[in-house]
């Protein structure tokens, strides 16, 4: 077994110098050099997971770049209230909900200093920038959250978490580039929250370098990674590979991450007398993380809900294919029957598993595309994207600004006739 321990961070990713002046000089074009990002959770948060590490990296490459990025956040656990990270600034204030109007008030009373541009993560509750900023701006939303609110709240509060999200804050964004990570995402988000799809920026996150493949473990292997939460439903995997052991008795199942379920899936482990080939790993170093996914034979995710998908590309570019819910997120992370196989229900999940787990040369095959699959995702192309639609609506800003002042001059000097 591996040693558990509290370590996420972002990928190790540095750019080179021509990326650094593209960057650079697409930023200087429309007149931004000072960023205000603004996020729900830090990456040192304890429940920091795939949108944490997301914002870090673009907040990373940026820095790199030589953009001044500063990121409000809420108060992470045994961290600083203040922090520079990578190149960028950290302001970790106020708990999970009052995060939202506190750092509104903050910005409101430009206690985070200038700024040329923000950029809102609305992971959920959305922080309303367009009420309040005034200059170019746009927003992260990763996916729709709706199957998530009953999970997380009771159901009073859930209704209150829907209706938000889904009628009352769409309205404020009509006029912002909206950047989420998947075409099926966009069209989750485009049919549900009313965005129009010319607003809608499909911006993918990219692979660290150091994923890569290695030697395979010499028993079936799966893994599964991710924040312990019921919208993982990492409960119900543990079933299904039990189902699975039916087929292939010496199948084994790695679960990486920590969360609020992890005594209920304790639980189930003892019920289901499952110790000997589940094996609940809780948070391990990145290079213990690389190790698993080489060592997998398949990863798996049974997730209600996801942007991406991060995990699942992560193991691509490793070698090993994915068995995962057919859900907007996945739907682009994996390309199925190449890189690994979606499932609509739990029979084909368990299915796809066996199929997969009992035949070398389909894992064979699947891997291979996996890791052509992973190829096309770096974390420079992201940053560069994402940089791009922040500079288009500057200059949309900035056009509409002169075309304003042009006509005020005209009037102006017709008065003066």
């Amino acid at each position: 077994m591996l040693t558990p321990r509290r370590k996420t961070t972002a990928p190790s990713v540095q750019l080179d110098s021509t990326e650094i002046t593209k960057l650079g000089d697409l930023a200087a074009s429309a007149g931004i050099q000072r960023i205000h990002m603004l996020a729900w959770r830090d990456l040192a948060d304890v429940e920091a997971g795939g949108s944490e590490i997301h914002a870090a990296m673009v907040a990373k490459l940026w820095a790199q770049a030589g953009l001044d990025v500063t990121m409000r956040t809420s108060w992470a656990q045994g961290s600083p209230t203040e922090a520079t990270r990578d190149g960028y600034k950290v302001v970790r204030r106020a708990g999970r909900y009052m995060v939202f109007p506190r750092a509104v008030l903050s910005e409101l009373a430009g206690r985070l200093g200038p700024k040329d541009a923000v950029v809102e993560i609305w992971n959920g509750v959305p922080f309303l920038s367009p009420v309040w900023a005034r200059q170019p701006r746009m927003v992260f939303l990763h996916h729709h959250h709706d199957k998530m609110w009953p999970l997380v709240l009771g159901p009073k509060l859930a209704q209150v978490g829907v209706t938000l999200e889904t009628k009352i804050a769409p309205p404020f964004y009509r006029n912002t580039p909206i950047v989420t990570l998947s075409n099926s995402s966009r069209d989750e988000l485009v049919e549900h929250l009313g965005f129009s799809q010319q607003q809608m920026h499909v911006v993918p996150p990219g692979v660290d370098p150091r994923f890569s493949p290695g030697e395979k473990s010499p028993t079936p292997l799966i893994v599964a990674v991710g924040r312990l939460m019921t919208s993982k439903r990492f409960d119900m995997l543990i079933h299904l590979v039990d189902r699975v052991r039916m087929t292939i008795p010496d199948v084994e199942l790695a679960i990486v991450g920590e969360g609020y379920e992890q005594d209920n899936l304790d639980a189930l482990v003892r019920n289901l007398d499952a110790e000997s080939w589940v094996h609940m790993m809780g948070s391990v170093s990145d290079d213990e993380l690389v190790d698993l996914y080489r060592r997998a034979w398949v990863v798996a995710s049974a997730s209600i809900s996801e942007g991406w998908g991060m995990t699942l590309t992560e193991a691509a570019a490793c070698g090993t294919p994915s068995v995962a819910t057919s859900i907007a997120g996945h739907r682009d992370a994996v390309d199925d029957g190449v890189s690994g196989l979606l499932s609509t229900n739990d029979e084909e999940f368990v299915a796809h598993l066996v199929s997969i787990l009992g035949d070398a040369d389909t894992r064979q095959t699947l891997s291979d595309g996996a890791i052509g699959h992973a190829g096309r995702f770096t974390w420079a192309n992201t940053a560069r994207q994402a940089l791009e639609v922040l500079v288009a609506d500057a200059h949309t800003k900035q056009q509409r600004s002169g075309g304003l002042g042009a006509n005020l001059s005209r009037i102006s000097g017709l008065g003066r006739r």
